[in-house]
């Protein structure tokens, strides 16, 4: 099978790329933004009618939330027009499509783990495109969406390492505690979308939208307690309330998800966030 990676220089591409060597029996192709310009539809579908894909790995997004109130023509091309290509492109080649998403598309003030039924309310450009994204990538019927949260690696630029580095540099720091959800090791999120292809090649495919986080429960605050309590690092960590860190775009306060649908659909079992933060930390040095 024939498996392209769009976004391969982030932080799940990147992932993805460091467990590709254990399928002998797929050939992976790796592109970036300077590669393929998922924005541009007719050079996207010459390029998969040239490589005949059977999968395609959408990791390309515009992540950068705050900007992206600013930047929201570059947001729309990246998080919604991409998709659409990408989707289309794949209908054209008979692929299936395989698209990573957010937490922030519920922010519904639901104070449960969110199914994937419930109500989407997004506030904030940056949320708005990953939502419309999802209904771009539906157009095409062999198409998975996979919703995740908090989302770090030992690759590219994500909380955890922020954290290091602050922590190593400051002897105290303020970390918001009023919002609540779930750290997701990017490795996680690549070995699972492999599962998902392997599934899809036995026969038994499931389409649809799919929350995946690791599991359990935690704020910002604690994790970055633990974060320092694992590398031993002495910094003086202080619970602050999101308005005293106000940032252009609102953050969900609430955005733990149900796993239910994927570990049923996909027979999957989830570590906890503590154990694969463990298993990434012991990557940084």
């Amino acid at each position: 099978m024939k498996i392209l990676v769009t976004g391969g220089q982030g932080q799940l591409g990147s992932e993805l790329n460091q467990i590709a060597s254990s399928y002998d029996n797929a050939e992976f192709i790796f592109t970036d933004k300077d590669d393929l310009d998922i924005t541009s539809k007719d050079s996207l579908l010459t390029y998969f009618k040239g490589q005949k894909f059977d999968y395609c790995i959408n990791c390309a997004a515009y992540t950068a939330v705050d900007k992206a109130e600013e930047d929201t023509n570059v947001a729309e091309a990246i998080n919604v027009s991409g998709v659409r290509n990408l989707a289309d492109a794949c209908k054209e080649v008979d692929a299936t499509l395989i698209h990573i998403s957010s937490d922030y598309v519920y922010h519904n003030d639901v104070n449960r783990p969110m199914v994937e039924i419930d109500p989407t309310t997004p506030q904030g450009m940056y949320a708005q495109t990953k939502l419309k994204g999802d209904f771009a990538a539906m157009t095409n019927a062999k198409s998975v969406v996979v919703r995740t949260s908090w989302v770090y690696s030992s690759f590219g630029n994500n909380f955890v390492k922020t954290m290091l580095r602050l922590g190593n540099e400051r002897d105290a720091l303020g970390i918001v505690f009023d919002q609540v959800g779930t750290p997701t090791y990017a490795r996680d999120i690549a070995q699972t979308i492999m599962l998902i292809i392997e599934q899809c090649e036995n026969g038994q495919p499931e389409y649809g939208i799919f929350n995946f986080s690791n599991e359990g429960v935690t704020s910002w605050y604690d994790f970055a307690l633990e974060i320092f309590r694992l590398k031993n690092i002495s910094c003086n960590v202080s619970p602050i309330l999101s308005k005293q860190y106000p940032t252009p775009a609102k953050r969900p306060s609430y955005s733990v998800l149900d796993k239910s649908k994927i570990k049923e659909k996909y027979n999957i079992t989830i570590p906890h966030w503590r154990d694969s933060l463990e298993e990434c930390l012991n990557l940084l040095s």
